[in-house]
C-alpha cells in the first residue's frame, strides 16, 4: 500500500478571469490540509499558487515551497514566504521540478498558463517514458482544461500518443472529488513512493 502524503499542486501564480479558480485552489487546500496530506508547490504566495498554500496552512496541514531564487520577488513576498513550514530555494527551474517530483506522491493541476501546462505536460511524458507510476490528477474547473483533452485526442488519432496505458490522467471535474481520489489510488497502491528519482531525464 502506498499511502498518498504528499501532493504537488501545479497552478498558476496569478488569479485568472474567474472566481471559481481562486475558490477551487481554497477548497483543494481546505481538503488536503484535514486530510493530513503535505502541500508541495511552486512556492508563490500570489494568485492560485497563494490561496492554495493558504487553505492548507489555515487548515492545519504542512507546506513546502520550492522556487527559483530568481522568481522570488516577481511571485512571492518574504513575508508570506516566512508562514510556509518549509521553503527551498534552488538554483533554477529544472532543479525545482526535479524537487518538486521528489517530495510529491501525487501530482494536481489546477488552473494556470503556461508554467503550469510545462509542468503538467512533463510529469505526463515521465509517466509516458515509464519513470514513474505517480497518480495526475487535472481538476478540470469549469472545464478550464478541456482544449487539452481536445488536443490529446487529436495527438492519439494521429498516432503520437504512445504507451497511452501510462498516459492517463485522472480527469476530476468537481474539486471535492480530488482528495478522495488520490486516497483511492493511494490505497491500491497504484503509485510509487517518493524515494523513487527520475535521474536520466
Amino acid at each position: 500500500m502506498n499511502t498518498i502524503r504528499s501532493v504537488c499542486v501545479y497552478c498558476g501564480s496569478s488569479s485568472g478571469r474567474s472566481p471559481a479558480y481562486v475558490a477551487a485552489a481554497r477548497q483543494l487546500g481546505t481538503k488536503m490540509g484535514e486530510a493530513g496530506m503535505e502541500l508541495v508547490y511552486g512556492g508563490g504566495t500570489r494568485g492560485i499558487m497563494g490561496a492554495v498554500s493558504d487553505a492548507v496552512l489555515a487548515a492545519g496541514g504542512r507546506v513546502t515551497g520550492i522556487i527559483p531564487q530568481f522568481l522570488i520577488d516577481m511571485e512571492a513576498t518574504q513575508r508570506e514566504l516566512a508562514r510556509l513550514d518549509e521553503l527551498i530555494v534552488t538554483e533554477d527551474m529544472h532543479e525545482r521540478k526535479h524537487m518538486m517530483f521528489q517530495r510529491s506522491d501525487a501530482f494536481v493541476a489546477l488552473p494556470g498558463g503556461i508554467g503550469t501546462l510545462e509542468e503538467l505536460v512533463e510529469i505526463m511524458t515521465w509517466s509516458q517514458l515509464g519513470r514513474h507510476e505517480k497518480p495526475v490528477v487535472i481538476a478540470n474547473v469549469e472545464g478550464f482544461w478541456d482544449p487539452l483533452a481536445r488536443l490529446f485526442e487529436h495527438m492519439n488519432d494521429e498516432g503520437f500518443l504512445h504507451s497511452t496505458d501510462r498516459v492517463k490522467p485522472l480527469v476530476v471535474e468537481r474539486v471535492e472529488e480530488i482528495v478522495p481520489t488520490l486516497a483511492r489510488h493511494g490505497a491500491a497502491g497504484t503509485g510509487r513512493g517518493r524515494e523513487e528519482i527520475i535521474e536520466r531525464l
